[in-house]
């Protein structure tokens, strides 16, 4: 994948082109330039530091700490802090974080490792080439995009998870209890990174700078639109989440019921035949004492006994 672009003008000129050349690339007062950096060397770093004139904590916040979504002013850049999510198979949310520098002719992406791919940004450059003319607004623009629309994705995959496992609650599925719990996790740090988006754009788009211009501003205001989707499906969800949980603690309560119910009827059908068992083995005479017809009355009467009970907690649903 092209890891630099060049525009002149609105016109995408070159592409592909070494890192070390945009400075050259930058004198053109009419470029604008994007690269992007994965995993960057100490080399770039100081591409970073010596030929764009970035601020220095914008530069350790890049290549040094985890930061929390936001953005950064500085008198010459912005500094852009922001993550790609993907929702995989195994129900656990991946995050990769993409910093970004934002000055008036160079857009520069940095991310911590190739997990996230840039090239649905390319496709979305290359799908409104008429936008091109607002610069570096109109790049910026296509990496939000992209990245908004991984959280909405991730966020719409994740509550269909969220409504399966409901139902399976009710089916009393084994592991349940565990795939919820990891559900809430994935919940929990997917909120973590989508919803600090929301004032990530509404700061974009105060008018105390440049970068967003007239022609850009709705398109700004979609992606604004979508973060707040997200955020109030999130919210949604965190509810599910939550009465998710108390469902399944109503249904395992429920279930213990049921079997109090049966292990008490149960004891109660064997009390009968230990009871008259247990008058007969007494060593003291009684009615039938020696006598056959005793032996066939004790033993019709525990079954019979013991079938009326059977019956009787069988109606009243105890069995």
């Amino acid at each position: 994948m092209s890891r630099t672009r060049l525009y002149r003008n609105g016109e995408l000129v070159d592409h592909g082109f070494p890192v070390a050349d945009v400075a050259h690339h930058l004198e053109d007062p009419s470029a604008v330039v994007w690269f992007d950096l994965c995993a960057p060397s100490q080399e770039e770093i100081g591409l970073l530091r010596d030929e764009l004139g970035l601020h220095e904590l914008a530069i350790e916040d890049a290549f040094v700490e985890r930061q929390r979504p936001k953005v950064d002013r500085y008198p010459t850049h912005l500094f852009l802090s922001v993550y790609a999510v993907e929702y995989g198979s195994d129900h656990e949310i991946k995050t990769c974080e993409v910093d970004v520098f934002v000055t008036p002719q160079a857009l520069v992406t940095v991310r911590e490792n190739e997990s996230y791919s840039l090239d649905g940004v390319t496709r979305r450059w290359d799908s409104a080439p008429s936008l091109a003319s607002s610069g570096v607004g109109f790049l910026l623009h296509g990496l939000l995009d992209d990245i908004a629309d991984g959280h909405y994705s991730a966020a719409q995959r994740l509550d269909d998870d969220i409504e399966a496992l409901e139902d399976k609650i009710y089916q009393e599925k084994p592991h349940v209890g565990r795939k919820a719990l990891k559900l809430r996790r994935s919940l929990v740090l997917l909120r973590r990174v989508a919803l600090p988006m929301r004032e990530v754009l509404g700061s974009l788009m105060h008018r105390d700078h440049s970068i967003v211009d007239d022609a850009m501003m709705p398109y700004y205001q979609d992606v604004k639109d979508h973060t707040l989707f997200t955020a109030e499906l999130t919210d949604s969800m965190r509810e599910l989440v939550t009465n998710l949980r108390e469902a399944q603690v109503a249904v395992q309560g429920n279930r213990l019921n049921s079997i109090m119910k049966k292990v008490t009827s149960w004891a109660a059908i064997i009390a009968v035949p230990t009871a008259i068992s247990g008058y007969y083995g007494m060593n003291v005479p009684y009615p039938g004492f020696e006598q056959k017809w005793g032996f066939w009355v004790s033993t019709l009467g525990i079954f019979a006994l013991s079938y009326a009970l059977y019956v009787m907690f069988k109606r009243r649903d105890w069995l």
